[in-house]
This record gives structure tokens, C-alpha cells and sequence, in this order.
């Protein structure tokens, strides 16, 4: 049987860890008081010596000590009188002792109990509030909407054109309601049904109005004329035209006389849509932080109960019983506002989203989680099976067919190289990110949430290990092939290009439309690089920069990556002239490129986060990403022109760039080096347990940020051997960005615990406004 501790453990909120009873702290203290309810007894010793040659002259002392006790019978007496009433004080004392030490910890713990009690009232109380004036604001956001879509179904209607989409006919998804779902209806929002007189319409237009929606009329005064619609819509700038759209508006706001007085953007059936979808998101999102406090609520009150229980077990009371009474009538227990919210949300969402299809509204609201499958474990151990026997078959036949011997190895490490490279360095980069998840779920962060991924798709660490496995078995298989089939001298011009076709059919397995191997998850990666490569026209979201951390540490990848491509576009796998990728100005220009693209994307991101918060920490780091850039363009530059000057050069940038990294990892990414910290040059709050498993990860990040060195050394190596030590230099770039990456998921879990952030705040649509 679990205890319940490890249970309570395993299903809190980690969000909201420190406003749980804090049931550890209360149970040291039972046993405090289980110490104090014992009886202290004094143990004394009776020495028995045994048989030895001194027992005559114990006999004879004995003789002694009896007549002696005889003559002084009568004087004893008295004493032991006294004796007897000392010791019979002194056990009084014990007693006393033990009981007021035991009343003094009794005192304590209920004590601490009332404080725990008042802190998991006054959370439930605030969370309670929040979100129920969220859905009060919910409801307004919708009643807005639904007023807009009549308004422009009557515009329609009187214009004698037929309705376009569910936006633009109130008879779509989004339904009039017969009543609100919170019960309370502001005079400013019509009653159900579309209006079809002239004064119902204005009264409605002059709702929106209030609500920042503007309306323009023809100057004519004698005829009634069509409204012209206009609105102020917040709709989040995440796309590069809606960017555009955004900077725009403000500018023309900024120009417009009296400071955007009659502004506003023509309402489209796009705007209306997405502000649809806004508010549906806000929904789904205020729906799950209700069930979390219902969670809460119902957790807490396992927990009061169990407590007093082990405190009646062991203090031999009967309190529990009137102290349940008490947490009872507290608000998190008898407040029913949370339940009637979720009922109010689902009956709303299910009217007006799903045309009163239930079943279909609760699988937004309460997605199903896809259990661990027994067969992905199997897979995984079998495609690892697979890579390791391989791989060894590699090797035996690499060495056997004389391919890594002096005279072919250049123009075999040409053709297969760049590939395995690519395969390689991104099936350990997948392996890091699995160890990643793992940790992260061990340690109860909540990566979900801070991504923003659905967690019925997102990916787990079986998963993680199991596009690894099989990514490699794939490529060594084909290796293996292609070696086989060369070494046979099968055509061999042809043969060339199979590293080429395991190229091309990994590319289309990424863009596939078909349902297989993971689409969500590789349509979320596609997504996110778009997102990166036209930075900074679109809004940053956290996965979308670390992701873009990730691609600074694939550098040699994106190197690789374009010399295969290069390699089989320009048809050298034919021919085998080498040299058309490796020189002239196109590809040196190239190469700095591919180095720059990564901290460029990285750059803008940073300024794109800086101009929509004002955090000039944004502006920061994007100076650290430029000192990244000079460093590696100073690198590839001594590379080609080993001169001294450009070896000084590098020093110079390459320390200054090194520096600032580890500041920023250190400080900022990780929130150590904290001196005021009570965990000395740590942070106050420690997810892992261990404090020497954070220095020895400060000093692992140091030694792996200055594995440029080697690019000073200039090691005097063959071909093959630079091939090695250049694939070794990435693979510890890789593992350093593994490493680096939970301890940044755990500082930001630990920033958004301490704000009690559990659900993601959906931004709306409609802005309100005063009716003056």
C-alpha cells in the first residue's frame, strides 16, 4: 500500500506546491510528540563479576556490611524515610516534565495546523475569486461576440447576401444563448434571437459601441444608411501579417489626431473568427484551472483528515473529530462556486461551440491522456538491439574491405561522413531531449505547461528514444548497405547515392500529411521553425526560443547538412570532384551563413521579446548572441588564414563570447551564483536534492564551453582522425545543451511556481471601455 505521503506527492499541483498543506512538516511534528508521550525510564546495571579468585574477601565484606547495617538499623531509618520522599519527588518531576513537554508540542502543532489551515483558505479564496471574475469576463467577451455576428447577419440580410461561413450567420456554431450561464445579463446586451427592427439594431450597436466597436455612418442626415463596421480588436500579433498589421495601427494611432479617437480596423470574417477562437481557447483554459482548485480543494482535505488521524494514533486524543468540523466549514470545503462554474462552462461551451453535442465538447474540455504503451518499450529495445549489432557489422566490414585504409578513405569520408554526421549528431540531440523529459518528470516539472503542449500529443521520453533508436538503425543499416554493395563494386556511381535517398526520404517523412510516426509532433517542430526562421515577425513563444538555443548547438549539423546537399545537387557522387562544394566564393560565403543564421534567428528573437515587454534583460542577451557571431566568424577566418593576428583575434572574441555565455547560463538561464542565497552560490529553492550535483554541473558547463580551444590548437591529425575529433567536439556541444537544458526548464518551473501560475492566461479579444 502507497503511503500517502508519496501519494499526496505524486498528485499535487506542482504550480502550487507551496500552498498545500504542508503535511511533511506536520508529521515530524507528530513524531515530535510521540518522543514526548513516551515514558523515560532510567536503566541501572547490575554488575555481576562472576567466579574469581577475590570471592573470599567478598564473602568477608559482605559479614561486615551485614553487622554494620544491624548497629545502625534505628539511625537508618529516618534516612531512608527522606530517600523515599526524594525519589518519590523526583518521579513526580519526570512526569510533570514529560507531560508539559508533551502539551507544549501539542500546543505547537495545532499551532502550525491553524496556519496551514488559513493559508490553504486564503489561496482557495483568491483562486476562487480569479476565476470567477475570469468568467465573468469570459461571458461578457461572448455576449460582445455574439452581438457583433448578429449586427453583421442583419447588415447582411438587408443588403440581400446570403451568409458566408458560421462567422458571418448567427445560425453557425456560435448560437444567441436564453439565458447567460453566470445568470447575470447587463442591460447593455440584447435579449436571444437576431434583431429585426431598426431600433433593436441600434440598441445592440450601441451595446458594441461601449465595448471599444465603432461604427461609421454616411453624412446623409435624411436616409438611414448602412453602418460601415469598424472595431479595435486586441488580437496578439503571431503572425509576420498580423505583425505588420499591429506595428501599422500603432503608428497610424500615434499620427491620427486627438490620439486615435475614431481609429479602428474594418471588421472581417478573419477577425471575427479569430476572436472566436480566442475566446474558446480562454474556455478551455478557465475549465482546467477549475478542476485544478477542485483538486486542490478535495487534496487538502485527504490531507487535514489524515494528519489528525496519525495525530489521535499517537498522542491517544480524540481531537480530529472537532477540528474536521472546523476545516469543513472553511471556504475551500463549503463553497460550491467552483462546481457551479464547471457546470456553467461546460453547458455554455457545449451550446455554443458544439451544437449541444456533449460527448464532443468534453473532449476540449477534458482531453483523454494516452497511457505508456507497453510496445513502444519493446520497440525501443529492440531498434537499440538492432543499432548496437549493426554498427558493429559496420565497423567489421569497414575494416575488412579496406575503406578507412589511407588510399580511399578521403573519398569514402566524403560521401558518407556528412550524412552519418547529420543522422548522427540529431539522433543524440533526440536521445539528450528523451533524458530530458525523463528527468523532467521525475522531478515533477511541468514542461507541458510551460511549452504550451497538449499533453494528450505531446511527446514523452519513451517516444523521445524511440524516433532515436530508429532513426539510427535506419541510417546504419543503410551504411551498411551502401559499404557492401561498394566494396562489391555494384555500380559503383549509383551506389553513391544512397546516402542521398536516406536523406530525401527523411525530409519527406517530416512533411508527410499521413497519420503516422508521430504528425503532431513533427508539424509542431515545422511549425516552430518557421516560427524561427521568420523571426521577428512572429510573437515568441517559450518553445519557440528554446528551440532556437537548440540550433546554436547544431551548428556542425546545419555545416553538414548543406555540404551533403551541395554534394548530390551538383551531382559529385558521379563524378567525384569533391572540390565543387569546398571552394570558391559561394561556398566560403556560405559558410558563414549557416554559423551566423542560428544566433541571428536567436538575436531577433531577443529583439522581438524586448519590443513587446520593454525588458531591456532582452537586449541583453541579444548582445550576448552578436558577441557569439564575432567569435565564430573570427574562427572560420583563422581557419582559412591561420595567421597570428587572426589567432590573437580569436582569443579576444572567443574568451569575451565564452565569458558572457556563462554569465548568462549561470545568472540568468539557471538563477545560480546567488550569494544571499541559503544554499551558498545556489538559489534558495533547489529542485534536486543533492547540493553537489549543481556545482559539478557549473563546472561541466565551463570545461564544455571551452571546447573552442581546439580550434587554436590546430591538431596535426589525419583526415580520418579530423573527421573524429570534429564529430567529437559537436557530440559535446550536443550533451552540453542536454545538460544545459534542465536546468533551464527548472528555473523557469521555479519562477512560474512562484507566481502560482498553473493555466495559461489566454489573452481576448475585445477590449472594454467606459461608456463615456
Amino acid at each position: 500500500m502507497v503511503k500517502f505521503s508519496k501519494e499526496l506527492e505524486a498528485q499535487l499541483i506542482p504550480e502550487w506546491k507551496d500552498a498545500f498543506l504542508n503535511y511533511w512538516q506536520l508529521k515530524k511534528h507528530i513524531k515530535r510528540i510521540k518522543l514526548a508521550t513516551k515514558p523515560k525510564h532510567t536503566h541501572h546495571s547490575n554488575c555481576d563479576f562472576g567466579r574469581s579468585i577475590l570471592d573470599p574477601i567478598r564473602f568477608l565484606l559482605h559479614k561486615i556490611s551485614a553487622a554494620t547495617t544491624q548497629n545502625i538499623q534505628v539511625k537508618s531509618k529516618i534516612g531512608t524515610d527522606d530517600e523515599d520522599e526524594k525519589e518519590d519527588e523526583d518521579v513526580d518531576e519526570t512526569e510533570h516534565a514529560q507531560l508539559f513537554s508533551q502539551e507544549y508540542e501539542v500546543k505547537v502543532f495545532f499551532e502550525i495546523l491553524d496556519d496551514e489551515l488559513k493559508k490553504v483558505n486564503q489561496f482557495y479564496t483568491d483562486k476562487e475569486s480569479e476565476f470567477v471574475e475570469r468568467g465573468e469576463l469570459l461571458n461578457r467577451q461572448l455576449q460582445i461576440l455574439l452581438n457583433l455576428k448578429r449586427v453583421l447577419s442583419d447588415h447582411r440580410r438587408r443588403k440581400n447576401l446570403p451568409p458566408k461561413s458560421a462567422a458571418d450567420d448567427d445560425s453557425g456554431v456560435l448560437s444567441t444563448p436564453d439565458q447567460s450561464p453566470w445568470r447575470q445579463r447587463s442591460s447593455d446586451f440584447s435579449e436571444c434571437g437576431s434583431p429585426t427592427t431598426d431600433q433593436e439594431t441600434d440598441d445592440v450597436i450601441a451595446a458594441l459601441e461601449k465595448n471599444g466597436i465603432k461604427f461609421d455612418y454616411s453624412s446623409k442626415p435624411k436616409k438611414r444608411m448602412k453602418p460601415k463596421i469598424t472595431m479595435r480588436i486586441d488580437i496578439p500579433a503571431t503572425t509576420p501579417a498580423r505583425t505588420i498589421a499591429a506595428v501599422t495601427s500603432m503608428l497610424r494611432e500615434d499620427l491620427a489626431k486627438g490620439g486615435g479617437g475614431g481609429g479602428g480596423e474594418c471588421i472581417n470574417r478573419n477577425k471575427v473568427q479569430c476572436a472566436e477562437k480566442m475566446i474558446r481557447g480562454a474556455f478551455v483554459e478557465l475549465y482546467r484551472g477549475l478542476g485544478l482548485l477542485k483538486t486542490y480543494s478535495s487534496l487538502n482535505m485527504v490531507a487535514f483528515t489524515k494528519i489528525l488521524k496519525k495525530f489521535d494514533k499517537v498522542s491517544n486524543r480524540q481531537a480530529s473529530a472537532d477540528y474536521l468540523k472546523t476545516v469543513k466549514r472553511s471556504n475551500f470545503i463549503s463553497s460550491d462556486k467552483v462546481v457551479r462554474l464547471m457546470d456553467e462552462v461546460e453547458s455554455l461551451f457545449t451550446e455554443h461551440y458544439t451544437n449541444n453535442d456533449r460527448k464532443k465538447a468534453m473532449k476540449f474540455l477534458r482531453p483523454l491522456h494516452h497511457k505508456d504503451s507497453h510496445l513502444v518499450t519493446f520497440f525501443v529495445g529492440l531498434f537499440t538491439g538492432s543499432f548496437v549489432t549493426l554498427f558493429g557489422v559496420y565497423a567489421i566490414l569497414a575494416h575488412i574491405s579496406g575503406m578507412l585504409a589511407p588510399a580511399t578513405q578521403a573519398a569514402y569520408m566524403e560521401t558518407v561522413y556528412p550524412i552519418f554526421s547529420v543522422f548522427a549528431l540529431l539522433s543524440l540531440h533526440l536521445f539528450m531531449y528523451g533524458c530530458n523529459l525523463c528527468m523532467w518528470k521525475s522531478t515533477r516539472i511541468n514542461y507541458n505547461f510551460i511549452f504550451e503542449f497538449q499533453p494528450s500529443s505531446a511527446l514523452k521520453y519513451r517516444d523521445a528514444f524511440l524516433i532515436c533508436t530508429s532513426l539510427m538503425t535506419a541510417v546504419v543499416g543503410a551504411m551498411v548497405l551502401h559499404l557492401i554493395l561498394l566494396s562489391t563494386g555494384f555500380f559503383p556511381r549509383e551506389v553513391d547515392f544512397i546516402p542521398g535517398i536516406l536523406l530525401l526520404c527523411s525530409v519527406v517523412l517530416l512533411i508527410s500529411p499521413l497519420n503516422l510516426f508521430y504528425r503532431s509532433t513533427r508539424y509542431c517542430f515545422l511549425r516552430v521553425m518557421r516560427n524561427i526562421i521568420c523571426s521577428p515577425f512572429y510573437k515568441v513563444l517559450m518553445v519557440d526560443f528554446f528551440m532556437a538555443d537548440q540550433l546554436t548547438s547544431q551548428i556542425p549539423l546545419l555545416r553538414h547538412m548543406e555540404a551533403a546537399s551541395c554534394y548530390f545537387i551538383a551531382r559529385s557522387f558521379k563524378t567525384h570532384h569533391y572540390e565543387t562544394c569546398k571552394s570558391g566564393k559561394l561556398y566560403r560565403e556560405l559558410a558563414y551563413v549557416i554559423s551566423f543564421a542560428p544566433y541571428y534567428w536567436r538575436a531577433m528573437q531577443c529583439a522581438r521579446r524586448w519590443f513587446d515587454e520593454s525588458n531591456p534583460d532582452h537586449l541583453a542577451n541579444l548582445g550576448k548572441y552578436v558577441s557569439a557571431m564575432v567569435a565564430a566568424g573570427a574562427r572560420l577566418t583563422y581557419a582559412r588564414n591561420p595567421s597570428q593576428l587572426w589567432m590573437y583575434t580569436v582569443l579576444v572574441t572567443s574568451v569575451v563570447a565564452t565569458v558572457y555565455q556563462l554569465y548568462w547560463d549561470f545568472v540568468k538561464d539557471w538563477g545560480l551564483l546567488n550569494r544571499k542565497s541559503k544554499n551558498p552560490w545556489l538559489r534558495d529553492d533547489l529542485v534536486l536534492k543533492n547540493r553537489s550535483t549543481y556545482y559539478g554541473s557549473i563546472a561541466l558547463n565551463f570545461v564544455l564551453r571551452i571546447a573552442w580551444v581546439e580550434a587554436v590548437i590546430n591538431f596535426n591529425v589525419g583526415a580520418l582522425q579530423s573527421c573524429m575529433l570534429d564529430f567529437l567536439l559537436a557530440s559535446l556541444e550536443v550533451i552540453r545543451r542536454g545538460h544545459w537544458n534542465y536546468y533551464r526548464l527548472e528555473n523557469e518551473h521555479l519562477n512560474n511556481a512562484g507566481k502560482f501560475r498553473a493555466v495559461k492566461t489566454v489573452p481576448l479579444p475585445f477590449r472594454e471601455m467606459d461608456s463615456d
